[in-house]
């Protein structure tokens, strides 16, 4: 007698049809193609033009992020990032963040995937929060091109300003958490395969990393989900952020916003801050802009105050500090960059009177 076995053999997953649905339900991809369609409201061509703006940023970003992603990955994955915890978990390390932040090639964006897994395995947030606000103020490409357009004495102001930057973001960050505030600073998303700095504790001794962790299937798996699982998060996120910077460009004024800063006297240094933080220019883009200011009589402390508060805070920037963190985090990232900001400018602006 012959069997059927057709109602025995199990239903196989169609990862095809699953990986579409996961990207049509994802809320940030909604609201992404939903701002999208919007924008034809006010003009037919504009959805394409906006995502075509969107696509070139994501393009340009993506070798940065790919390289931050499969380092995430590999950290992970080699047991290294119990190593690294312990390593930024001395008496020196805020300073030691906040040095390495200024002087490292790495996008406000590329540095994501790396301080998630940090934050993950146990690095006090102190250290991560002087990284992350250094880290997009200036790099060395862009500490070149500053010395060329500004002088030498910006290019100079402006990384000192970074390290500033992060020394008082990360001990403003320990002052807290000492007071009990600050406690798990990684959204419930990027946790849920993990546990965080404070569920964590004090970051366990590490053990030797396996370097090679191609060679172990349980360490290959668990780079390839790190990967997608960060790869995803920050293609949504910053997908959302290109596209919100690519509308504030096509349809806010900064230019003429940015040069009523050259009339205000004394109030242009907090004005400078408070008008850089929402900026949506990266910090390339300010240095021609602030060139532009400066040559009509914008102050000097003025203008460091506008391109550190604009680089700190530029919306790719912003948008996936507040993806990857809880918001009173968030929070305080943004009254850190304006507060620090407007220090800065003011010394500097002294100075500059000085001289």
């Amino acid at each position: 007698m012959m069997t059927d076995h057709s109602q025995a053999l199990p239903d196989r997953p169609n990862f095809h049809s699953s990986g579409i649905k996961k990207f049509l339900t994802d809320r940030v991809i909604l609201t992404t193609l939903g701002l999208l369609a919007a924008s034809a409201l006010v003009s037919l061509d504009a959805p394409a033009s906006l995502a075509g703006s969107t696509l070139n940023s994501l393009w340009e970003t993506a070798p940065f992020i790919l390289l931050s992603v499969v380092l995430a990955g590999a950290v992970k994955a080699s047991g290294a990032d119990a190593t690294i915890a312990k390593a930024l978990s001395g008496r020196t390390a805020i300073f030691t963040a906040a040095a390495f932040g200024a002087l490292s090639p790495f996008c406000s964006c590329g540095v994501v995937p790396l301080i998630a897994a940090l934050l993950a395995a146990g690095v006090p947030l102190g250290p991560v929060m002087a990284f992350w606000l250094a880290s997009p103020v200036i790099d060395p490409e862009m500490m070149v091109l500053t010395w060329g357009v500004l002088g030498p004495e910006m290019a100079i102001a402006k990384t000192l300003s970074a390290i500033f930057l992060g020394l008082l973001g990360g001990g403003a960050v320990v002052m807290l958490q000492k007071a009990g505030g600050l406690k798990d600073p990684l959204r419930a998303e990027l946790t849920a395969s993990g546990c965080g700095p404070s569920s964590c504790g004090t970051p366990k001794a590490p053990e030797k990393p396996v370097w090679k962790f191609w060679s172990e299937a349980p360490r290959r798996a668990q780079f390839k989900s790190e990967v997608g699982t960060m790869g995803w998060f920050l293609f949504k996120w910053l997908s959302l952020a290109f596209v919100l910077e690519a509308m504030m460009l096509r349809w806010a004024p900064i230019d003429d916003v940015a040069a009523t800063l050259a009339d205000m006297g004394i109030w242009a240094v907090p004005a400078s801050a408070i008008v850089g933080v929402p900026a949506y220019l990266n910090g390339y883009a300010a240095i021609p802009l602030v060139r532009g200011l400066m040559d009509i009589g914008l102050q000097p402390g003025a203008a460091l105050s506008f391109m550190v508060a604009g680089g700190v805070t530029c919306i790719p920037a912003a948008i996936a500090v507040k993806a990857l963190v809880k918001t009173p985090v968030f929070l305080m990232y943004l009254a850190l960059a304006l507060t620090g900001s407007i220090i800065v400018g003011i010394v500097f602006g002294g100075i500059s009177q000085v001289l």
